[in-house]
């Protein structure tokens, strides 16, 4: 069984401090729309309403129980598998199939809970990655058998094996971060990768001239890129300033073939919940094993 997982002092003071930046942004959208009403700030009202969302539902979810995060994480996974298939064409004769990708999920997040590193890092990489063609072909379908194989495996490995990798932080041995604990992970990379994204918005916004890859992500500049890397390497070093862009512009090189601007509408201001979990489906992975192999 899982050890309690109290909230720290400094865990509950960063959260009281992300919800500072939130209180300032909304009387910095009240004054914008005081002093320039002729502006419009509706996208921008819309993003700061969300992000309170979010922030609240994420600080909650952390501060109750070991078993209530690691279920909001299972249950992020299980949203992004959905809003990613369902974006992905697949076949009708896989529907059985699927069955067992989101069946799949829960098992991973028990890994998790156990803290069982070993069938945590292989289970979807191997089993679930043998297992669903073995079921695609008991089917008997063959037309369009790579494209919705590929479709599984990506989507499994992206949406629920690399956002595991969060809900795994939280039960790293504390002794190696006494100051904030798992919890304390899990705020530092949510935080500073979701920071990232801003500070690319908004050094794009501010400064961007020069187009970093026009055909797939026609509002990344160098500028945007550089700027927010810059920031976000302040406090974190590049493997979530880097990582957290790859990831996006992978997430905008998808929705770019399929044809949609957004994942969704889940979340007004940012779309669905695919671009926002976009950054964090690459820096999750990259941070979780460096502070693994680095510390523990």
């Amino acid at each position: 069984m899982m050890d309690a997982l109290p909230i720290k002092p400094h865990v509950a003071w960063a959260l009281i401090g992300i919800l500072g930046i939130l209180v300032t942004a909304s009387l910095i959208v009240v004054v914008m729309k005081t002093t320039r009403p002729e502006k419009d700030i509706g996208e921008l009202v819309a993003r700061v309403k969300s992000w309170w969302k979010m922030a609240v539902i994420f600080s909650i979810a952390m501060a109750i129980s070991p078993a209530v995060s690691i279920i909001f994480f299972a249950f992020l996974s299980f949203m992004a598998l959905k809003e990613f298939l369902s974006l992905v064409p697949t076949r009708r004769a896989d529907r059985r199939v699927l069955f067992w990708a989101y069946a799949a999920i829960p098992v991973q997040y028990l890994w998790v809970w156990q803290h069982w590193y070993g069938m945590f890092i292989i289970f979807i990489p191997v089993y679930v990655f043998l297992l669903l063609p073995t079921r695609m072909i008991l089917i008997g379908e063959t037309a369009g058998f790579l494209r919705a194989l590929g479709t599984l495996h990506w989507g499994m490995m992206t949406m629920v094996f690399s956002l595991s990798h969060v809900a795994y932080l939280l039960v790293l041995p504390a002794g190696k971060n006494p100051m904030g604990g798992g919890a304390g992970l899990v705020l530092y990379l949510v935080f500073l990768t979701q920071f990232n994204d801003v500070m690319q918005y908004t050094w794009g916004k501010l400064f961007g001239r020069h187009k970093i890859i026009p055909k797939v992500s026609p509002n990344k500049t160098w500028q945007g890129f550089g700027g927010g890397v810059l920031t976000t390497a302040v406090l974190a070093g590049l493997i979530i300033g880097a990582g957290g862009f790859v990831g996006d512009v992978i997430i905008s090189a998808l929705k770019r073939d399929i044809g949609v601007k957004d994942s969704g509408s889940l979340l007004p201001g940012h779309g669905g919940l695919l671009d926002r979990l976009d950054s964090l489906l690459y820096t999750a992975p990259l941070f979780f094993h460096f502070v693994y192999y680095l510390h523990y």
